[in-house]
């Protein structure tokens, strides 16, 4: 699997190949090197906002999407259907919601979810591997793993628990990091509510450009749906309203 397109990561790699070839790398040596090599953790740290511009292919259709996020934890993904903008999922700070495809109308969901989606959004911005001790996360290196040829490194990722029908929860997800360049290719979760509660679901990230001096994966899967970044924007001035709540008039 081709994950890199630009010499930048041959560069950096050839600097730290001696870490990289050990047969002994503890887990925070690969994520350590993860930042590393895609920019750097200060800058990681650095960044306030983000916002992604892309398309998804759902059942042979194309779908426009423009995902935003900020550092307090705020998200919002807005799809195109056939011209109409609809706001998939929000999260203001307090609330998550989202569009009833059937109702047109927006929706607010339970506490429970809410107050799960508090818990981890402003501590997940970015990725829930940065800065992962002062998170109170913890991580293992649970070994070496093939994803489609590509040799990897799995770690285990256990965050704080979440609650699920008022049942406390671990939340445990796996990262599998291709070796040659320390980037993630795929993570690993299992699902915890719902018709599919049980089953582990993987998705995939690769095709790793940069963008202001950082570099994001550009291809993705996300629960079997193929995602593509058209655009990437670092630190952008975001209007809170794309996250709030409508009223009813």
């Amino acid at each position: 699997m081709k994950t890199v397109k630009t010499l930048f990561f041959a560069i950096v790699f050839a600097a730290i190949s001696p870490l990289a070839q050990a047969q002994d790398m503890t887990a925070d040596e690969i994520i350590d090197a993860y930042f590393e090599n895609t920019g750097g953790q200060d800058n990681w740290e650095d960044i306030e906002s983000l916002r992604y511009t892309g398309t998804a292919n759902v059942q042979g259709m194309e779908f426009p999407w423009i995902m935003t996020m900020t550092e307090d934890g705020k998200q919002a993904l807005v799809i195109d259907f056939q011209g109409q903008k609809i706001t998939q999922y929000a999260y203001d700070g307090e609330t998550m919601w989202t569009t009833n495809f059937m109702t047109q109308e927006a929706e607010k969901a339970d506490a429970e979810t809410s107050d799960n989606m508090k818990k981890a959004s402003k501590k997940n911005f970015i990725s829930p591997l940065l800065n992962y001790k002062d998170k109170g996360y913890e991580v293992e290196l649970i070994g070496n793993e093939t994803i489609e040829g590509t040799d990897t490194y799995k770690i285990k990722l256990t965050e704080d628990p979440i609650m699920v029908d008022g049942v406390e929860t671990p939340k445990i997800s796996y990262y599998f990091f291709e070796k040659e360049n320390m980037v993630p290719i795929a993570i690993e979760t299992e699902v915890k509510q719902g018709p599919m509660a049980g089953q582990k679901i993987q998705d995939s990230m690769s095709d790793y450009q940069e963008v202001d001096g950082l570099y994001f994966p550009f291809s993705m899967t996300q629960g079997g749906q193929a995602m593509q970044v058209t655009k990437i924007e670092v630190n952008p001035e975001i209007d809170d309203a794309v996250f709030a709540f409508p009223e009813k008039k």
